[in-house]
């Protein structure tokens, strides 16, 4: 059954009430008479494992690749200066 959060407009009490889906709403604080209102929260439902997009396809907890995965001997800078030298010829 699901579990229904309901706040007074008067007083202010938040309570949660385990009722049917299609039992009535409640309309009357039980501490002032006041009127209620449902209160819309976000799910507890959480999905624990593997075969879950975040455990298995989601780059967020996957280890970064480490710097010996490049095949050529040069450094980052002396790429990207080589880069910019020959796009600067290109235009001229």
């Amino acid at each position: 059954m699901p579990v229904y959060e309901y706040k007074c407009k008067d007083c202010g009490e938040a309570f949660e009430v385990i009722q049917k889906v299609n039992d009535p709403p409640k309309t009357a604080c039980d501490k002032c008479n006041g009127e209620l209102y449902k209160v819309i929260s976000s799910s507890g439902l959480v999905f624990k494992g593997s075969g879950w997009y975040v455990t298995d396809y989601s780059n967020k907890l996957k280890e970064p690749k480490k710097d010996g995965g490049d095949t050529d001997s040069k450094p980052k800078e002396t790429k990207a200066a080589e880069t910019a030298s020959a796009k600067a010829q290109t235009v001229k």
